[in-house]
């Protein structure tokens, strides 16, 4: 019986890429890519679907072998459990507001992955974290997931009226917002106090 370690193993030769590129690419060392491919550790939470973009499958065919791999998507909504509010970015900069917000104001969809009732769900836009996310795709952000260096995050600058998606570095005692695309116009913002951790991508996929 094929395990996840397998299937990954079998993925990535398929798209001939080594272990260091798929590394690269997800945001961890080769190292853990061969014990995840040797099934001694698993991938979790943003490192999963990021696994499942970089070798172009769908991540409940890459867990669980089921469906087909060639499809990137979140799993139908009669497979899931809970139902997570889908806000604009405005809201999402607006934290103290998010928990006022009526049921009916918004479109809900289930997560694929272990969040908190705290979840919730933005539509991607423009093009500053391409190739990581791409305009149009939904990504799920749980408030109660740590903000360690290297996760994706939706940040609130203190200067601005709504929120950003970057991805966190933190360096010597130093934070900074870094975008993914390098010919973005500002790749890396310091945070200098000036910013609030909404919460981090736990998912991201399109609705079909």
């Amino acid at each position: 019986m094929k395990t996840l370690g397998n299937r990954i193993k079998e993925r990535r030769k398929e798209l001939k890429l080594t272990q260091a590129a798929i590394g690269k690419s997800v945001g961890v060392s080769s190292v853990s890519v061969t014990l995840w491919e040797k099934d001694e550790t698993a991938p979790k939470g943003g490192n999963l679907f990021l696994l499942a973009k970089t070798l172009r499958c769908d991540p409940d065919w890459l867990l669980h072998g089921k469906g087909n791999p060639e499809k990137n998507t979140v799993t139908p909504l009669n497979k899931l459990q809970g139902q997570y509010p889908v806000l604009d970015w405005v809201q999402a900069g607006n934290w103290s507001a998010i928990n006022e917000l009526p049921y009916h104001e918004a479109d809900h969809y289930p997560c694929p992955v272990k969040c908190s009732d705290k979840t919730f769900l933005l539509k991607v836009r423009g093009q500053s974290m391409a190739p990581i996310f791409n305009e149009g795709e939904l990504i799920f952000i749980d408030p109660e997931v740590d903000a360690i260096n290297g996760k994706y995050v939706v940040a609130r600058l203190d200067d601005e009226n709504e929120a950003t998606l970057k991805q966190l570095i933190i360096e010597d005692g130093h934070k900074f917002l870094k975008a993914a695309n390098p010919q973005w116009p500002t790749p890396i913002q310091p945070v200098n106090g000036n910013c609030t951790i909404v919460g981090v991508v736990i998912f991201a996929g399109r609705l079909f």
